[in-house]
């Protein structure tokens, strides 16, 4: 997985996430879109062939789009976890 921040302000984040797909980059925007701090969390996929994702998370004043995203990051790694654990008892 490799990183390009393409806009990064206050409230605003655009990064490229080379290496990845809609399988990551969903879970993540789904996540984002939860926060009651986020405006705007998107991705899209510009090439098929290039395949890489650019994901948009926009934020409220108060809350920056990184902080955002490693709380979405957080919160998914910790439902990951809860899964494997469950599921590794049946």
């Amino acid at each position: 997985m490799e990183f390009n921040i393409k806009e990064s302000d206050k409230t605003k984040l655009v990064l490229n996430v080379k290496g990845e797909d809609h399988t990551f980059c969903n879970i993540i925007v789904k996540r984002l879109q939860k926060n009651p701090d986020v405006r705007v969390a998107s991705y899209r996929i510009d090439h098929p062939l290039e395949r890489i994702p650019t994901i948009l998370v926009e934020t409220k004043q108060g809350t920056t789009p990184k902080q955002a995203l490693l709380e979405a990051v957080k919160e998914v790694e910790k439902e990951a976890k809860e899964f494997d654990k469950k599921f590794s008892k049946i």
